[in-house]
């Protein structure tokens, strides 16, 4: 039996991102003026994980035209105008386009900001972007193999998709905060995991009351091999561990998986 609720989750993430936005959450606080001055400068760094990424997966990037996806906040887009890209950033929340929008007005740099869904790129022509810039964000979609679908269509050929997403064991514990005081991981969800089926009712509805994004789990077949069933040729993997753990098990092993893929 599942526990669908009878709004749209799309509509309601939306929001949801609205809000942290405007509360200055974490990924929803811009870069500095200073930060984009350094940028300008040649000195500058990028997250598609808590540790900054490794410029090689980038390569030069002045003159390329890179897609921010699901990646507003005011954070790596300005930083990628700055440092020469011609940048379009794209997601669903409106006040996280504010963010960019702001600081490109402020620092004088050049960027588009587009709203839309992640998994739906109709917007923009096939062949248009030389690298997709996609930091944990496909949490929020019921199927991630539309987005590598979608990308690996607006990606020019030798284009690089470079992603990042959660390794699925954080979705399967069950969240009672008295096994986490007593050190247990108690297993009670399976992937992939959907708060709209998986929660029960009482708790889906206490996080939509709390303006909080509901959230799905994807299995390694869709997050990794969905990018090769796209078309994409996987280049380059790395993990990294969560800098402040909410679960357990961040404590043991790193749940952040970043991975470059090419379309050849």
């Amino acid at each position: 039996m599942t526990n669908q609720p009878t709004f749209n989750f799309l509509t309601h993430n939306q929001s949801a991102w609205d809000k942290q936005a405007l509360a200055q959450h974490e990924w929803s606080r811009p870069v500095s003026s200073e930060l984009t001055t350094a940028a300008r400068n040649g000195q500058w760094e990028v997250h598609l994980t808590p540790q900054p990424l490794d410029k090689s997966w980038l390569g030069n990037i002045k003159g390329k035209r890179i897609l921010c996806l699901a990646s507003a906040g005011g954070q790596q887009g300005p930083i990628l105008a700055a440092a020469g890209a011609e940048v379009t950033v794209y997601d669903l929340s409106i006040e996280q386009l504010n963010q960019d929008k702001m600081v490109a007005e402020r620092d004088g740099l050049t960027l588009q900001t587009v709203q839309g869904d992640m998994t739906n790129l109709q917007a923009f022509a096939p062949d248009t972007f030389d690298l997709i810039f996609h930091p944990i964000s496909n949490l929020y979609v019921p199927d991630v193999n539309g987005v590598w679908q979608a990308c690996y269509r607006v990606l020019k050929p030798g284009g690089a998709l470079l992603s990042s997403f959660y390794n699925p064991v954080v979705f399967i514990g069950d969240r009672n905060p008295e096994y986490k005081d007593q050190g247990i991981i108690k297993p009670r969800y399976k992937v992939p995991y959907a708060d709209v089926k998986d929660l029960e009712p009482a708790d889906i509805e206490r996080k939509v009351n709390a303006g909080e994004a509901l959230v799905f789990g994807h299995s390694l077949t869709d997050l990794i091999g969905g990018q090769t069933k796209a078309g994409f040729v996987l280049t380059g993997f790395y993990e990294d561990f969560q800098p402040r753990p909410r679960f357990l098990v961040d404590h043991y092993l790193p749940t952040f998986l970043a991975t470059r893929a090419v379309k050849l």
